[in-house]
Order: C-alpha cells, then sequence, then structure tokens
C-alpha cells in the first residue's frame, strides 16, 4: 500500500526509495513514509524460535512480532525463486505495518541470505538478525521430547545449521549476532530479545 503512488496509481515495483520519501518515476509525484529497523529472530529447527515470538506477544512491546510460516501454505517452496519471492513478501508487508510507527519482529529459519537482495530492502533503515543457539544435546531433546520429531535427517539437518550459526557472525550478506539459550526458560529469552531489539530502535 505504502508503495502505490497516491496520484497516478503506479503500482510497479519502480520507485526511487529515500530516508523519507518515496518518488513515482511515473509521474513525480514525492510522498512521505516512516523507515524503521527490520528485526529477523532467527536459528535452527526446533531451538525455540516460535516459543520465544509466543512469549513475546503477550507483552506491549515497541515492535510487531510475526511469524515467517505463515507464507508457507501461500506460496510455493520448490525453487530459489519461490523463496526470493516469499522474502520478497515478507519484507513488503513489513514495510506497510511499520507505517503505524512501530518495525516487525520476524521468526524466521530460513533465507537469510536473500533478504539483501530484495527491492523491498531499501525501505528500511537496517536489517539486524539475532539467532537463537543451544548445544546439540540439548537440540536432540527439544526437537524429540519437545516436538516429537525422530528422523535422524531432520536432526542432524538441524544441528548442522545450529552448528553454522554458532561458528560465524554473517550468512551471505546478513550479519548476526547469537545467544545461547541453553540453559535459559522462554521467558528469560523474550527479555533479552526485547532487549535487544530495544536497543536498536
Amino acid at each position: 500500500m505504502i508503495g502505490i503512488c497516491p496520484q497516478c496509481g503506479n503500482y510497479n515495483w519502480d520507485k526511487t526509495v529515500t530516508e523519507t520519501h518515496i518518488t513515482c518515476p511515473h509521474c513525480g509525484h514525492r510522498w512521505p513514509y516512516r523507515r524503521l529497523p527490520l528485526f529477523i529472530l532467527s536459528g535452527c529447527s526446533g531451538v525455540g524460535k516460535t516459543t520465544t515470538g509466543q512469549a513475546l506477544l503477550g507483552r506491549q512491546t515497541d515492535f510487531i512480532v510475526l511469524d515467517a510460516d505463515i507464507f508457507y501454505n501461500l506460496m510455493p517452496h520448490e525453487t530459489d525463486e519461490d523463496y526470493l519471492k516469499q522474502v520478497e513478501q515478507t519484507l513488503s508487508l513489513s514495510r506497510n505495518l511499520m507505517q503505524s510507527g512501530k518495525p516487525v519482529l520476524w521468526t524466521m529459519a530460513g533465507c537469510l541470505d536473500k533478504l539483501h537482495h530484495t527491492y523491498n530492502s531499501r525501505f528500511f533503515s537496517e536489517i539486524y538478525c539475532l539467532a537463537l543457539t543451544c548445544e546439540e544435546s540439548a537440540l536432540r531433546r527439544r526437537m524429540t521430547e519437545g516436538r516429537g520429531i525422530t528422523d535422524e535427517g531432520w536432526l542432524q539437518s538441524s544441528a548442522d545449521y545450529n552448528r553454522y550459526f554458532q561458528t560465524h557472525d554473517r550468512l551471505g550478506d546478513l550479519r548476526f549476532e547469537t545467544l545461547d539459550i541453553t540453559d535459559k526458560g522462554p521467558s528469560e529469552v523474550a527479555d533479552y530479545v526485547e532487549a535487544w531489539a530495544q536497543s536498536k530502535l
């Protein structure tokens, strides 16, 4: 909505975006918008992203909390282009929601390397990412006992992704911070995430 020209109705993704205004290349009309940061809470499957997001939902935070899985059943997930389109839609929704004056925090496991390669990334002042990690034994316990996952391929894939976050600080063009939540409960993790996001505003 914020990207549709209010003068000529141009809805194409071809606008010029600056710190404070959007300009339509068709008619030259220029209109203001709020440019805020985007927050990503990431981590491997089973580490606790959704649980943390649920703990944040009950709070009066200065940001909106959403789960990127809402797009899972709405779009195909077969090719790299499919995933890029999902990220584009995630950011498109975010740029509109932040016009309310609040940035968005998404719980999102994958596609982090695509965030800076979208048209909509230009609408945000910065993209911040915090990845949750934990010890592998704790991760496997969370997945098997907490979620009933027994597929060894899934368990190993998650453990490998978790190890990547533990040993790196970027994925593609995206830098991320990490938080080891092995011995932390949902409320304590939510406290940290809320303070982390608040410190970036």
